[in-house]
């Protein structure tokens, strides 16, 4: 079956050399210049993965991702303007997986996108290696149903969130380092230069957890080295 991408920008231009460079790759792609059609079509379709911009005439990207985040799970990719600091921080609190800047490469995006439904499908499949499930002090991990709960409560994680926590609590009592947490998740050595994404994510999964960060409970941090959960 092929994967159906979800493209919002309303640079036409920019949205149209996406779609062309997706579709070449063989998936089907949703393609919309504002926010109005695009919610349209997240209602009415099974998506895999969407790509939102950032600055749209009717909707920002970031309100399109917390709609997103309500329902569904799959990863979200946002593109935000050149030096935008703000942007990419904002959009991985609402939920997103990952971001790119503008300008880019259109091969860059697509290896991007690549990289997020491999990771959303490995944690999605019928059939799971090793252990389906991993437990840690209150903490529940579903990895075939990409379930997690804190203390027999619910914790709505994305799949980005729900890998690093994953990859943590299998290597319990061992650092991990920022930079395998990235190999791991994405396995695009470019994008293990990122200065501050797993940073993010690690404080909204603490975030999520009610987890200190001069005390933690779960997640350490291991200055210059990585994170950690204890044993």
């Amino acid at each position: 079956m092929e994967n159906k991408i979800l493209i919002v920008d309303d640079e036409q231009e920019i949205a149209d050399l996406v779609s062309l460079y997706l579709e070449n790759e063989n998936f089907t792609v949703y393609k919309f210049y504002n926010a109005k059609d695009a919610m349209a079509c997240i209602e009415s379709e099974t998506l895999d993965l969407a790509i939102l911009d950032v600055m749209l005439p009717d909707m920002n990207g970031f309100q399109i991702c917390k709609k997103i985040r309500e329902k569904y799970r799959y990863p979200v990719i946002m593109l935000t303007a050149k030096g935008e600091e703000i942007d990419k921080i904002t959009g991985l609190t609402l939920g997103a997986d990952d971001y790119i800047t503008k300008p880019f490469l259109p091969l860059e995006l697509v290896a991007r996108v690549k990289a997020g439904l491999r990771r959303y499908k490995k944690y999605n499949v019928e059939n799971e290696p090793e252990e389906d499930i991993l437990i840690h002090s209150g903490l529940v991990l579903n990895v075939k149903t990409h379930e997690c709960t804190l203390n027999e409560k619910p914790l709505s994680l994305t799949p980005t969130e729900f890998s690093i926590l994953r990859i943590l609590c299998q290597q319990k009592g061992n650092v991990v380092s920022s930079e395998e947490l990235f190999h791991q998740i994405w396995g695009d050595e470019y994008f293990s230069k990122s200065n501050n994404t797993i940073t993010v994510h690690i404080r909204h999964l603490r975030e999520k957890m009610g987890d200190s960060f001069e005390e933690p409970q779960y997640i350490k941090t291991v200055w210059g080295c990585g994170y950690k959960i204890e044993n």
